[in-house]
Parts: structure tokens; C-alpha cells; sequence
């Protein structure tokens, strides 16, 4: 079973997050980031309401024990060291504040800590920044990340699997991130097939 860290930040695009920790956990343990801003977004955009107890309402609310949740303030958690075996994480969706963090080295909190062990230990990392338009700062760092080897996974939408909802454009966006990480899912239908 994979080991994976997955870190919702306050950037718009919040359903893409809670998307990807579903199917996350279906195959794999999760190491849950939030940045502390985040929660009124996550309430706003998917009305889940997952402050106070985090870790008991999401395990509740996906029926696992594999969720296991990480306040971004908690410095020591076990996530922040890079003995810590991980099979990579992902920053969805990214703020331009966590991806600035995150190229510079910055580690103010344990979500751009967890980035910078995970890049350090040649580990996957995956951000889906979401701005628009990006500004030649983003850029510079987005690009700066990239060199590193860091998967830079804007959350843009696609029309050829001809999208009936937004839950079927979230579902591609999912499956497109998925697929960096060699998770299978059949969350949309793929050109050709």
C-alpha cells in the first residue's frame, strides 16, 4: 500500500482536493495537510465542515482508518523528516503563497516543510497551482520547481471525454493527477478507448 502526503492549501479549488483524498484513499494511507485558512474554503465550496475533530470527521465521513491527519503548525510531526517513508506528495490544490514557499525553501509551516523533504529525497511532488493568470513571479517559481523535478499539474480541464457536470471535469482532473502517480482509477474516459 502506498504512503502518501496530501496537502489542501487556501487556494480556490478545494473540490479538487477532497476529489483526490477520496480516491487517495482507496488505495493507499494518507497523511492529510491543511493549511489552518483552508477550512472555511473547504466548507464554502464542497459544504464539508471539517474543523475541531479533522481526523475523526474525515475518516467517518470516507469510512477508513488510513486517513491520517497533520495540523500545519505541528512541526514534529513525522511527515516534516525525511526518515520518514513516503511515496511522494501532492499540494492540491497549490496557493501561489505555498508554491513561493515551497520554491524557496521557505518551510514556514509543515506543508512547505513535508515539499522540502520530499523534493530533498528525490521523492514525487506534485502542485496544482491555482491562480489565474499567472504572474512572471508564478512562473519563475513554477519553472524553478519544475528543473527539480517537481510536477507542475495546473487543475485545467479538458472536452474530450465531453463532460455531462462539474463532477465529471473534477473526475478528469483527479484522474489526470492520479496518473502521475501511477494510481489506477477510471474516473474518465480516455482518448482513443
Amino acid at each position: 500500500m502506498k504512503n502518501i502526503i496530501l496537502a489542501i492549501t487556501g487556494a480556490s479549488g478545494a473540490p479538487f482536493g477532497v476529489s483526490i483524498l477520496k480516491e487517495l484513499l482507496k488505495s493507499a494511507a494518507v497523511h492529510l495537510i491543511i493549511s489552518s485558512n483552508t477550512f472555511p474554503i473547504i466548507a464554502d465550496e464542497t459544504g464539508l465542515d471539517w474543523t475541531g475533530e479533522t481526523q475523526d470527521k474525515i475518516r467517518k465521513h470516507f469510512g477508513t482508518e488510513r486517513l491520517f491527519f497533520h495540523e500545519d503548525r505541528r512541526m514534529e510531526s513525522p511527515v516534516a523528516s525525511g526518515s520518514f517513508k513516503t511515496d511522494g506528495m501532492l499540494v492540491v490544490p497549490c496557493s501561489m503563497k505555498t508554491l513561493a514557499g515551497i520554491a524557496n525553501g521557505y518551510a514556514n509551516n509543515l506543508i512547505e516543510r513535508a515539499a522540502d523533504v520530499t523534493i530533498k529525497e528525490g521523492r514525487r511532488l506534485l502542485l496544482a497551482p491555482r491562480e489565474m493568470p499567472f504572474s512572471a513571479i508564478h512562473l519563475e517559481n513554477m519553472l524553478k520547481l519544475a528543473r527539480l523535478g517537481v510536477v507542475i499539474a495546473p487543475p485545467v480541464p479538458a472536452f474530450y471525454h465531453h463532460p455531462e457536470n462539474l463532477d465529471n471535469m473534477i473526475e478528469f482532473i483527479t484522474g489526470k493527477i492520479l496518473d502521475t502517480f501511477g494510481i489506477e482509477h477510471a474516473l474518465f474516459k480516455r482518448w482513443g478507448s
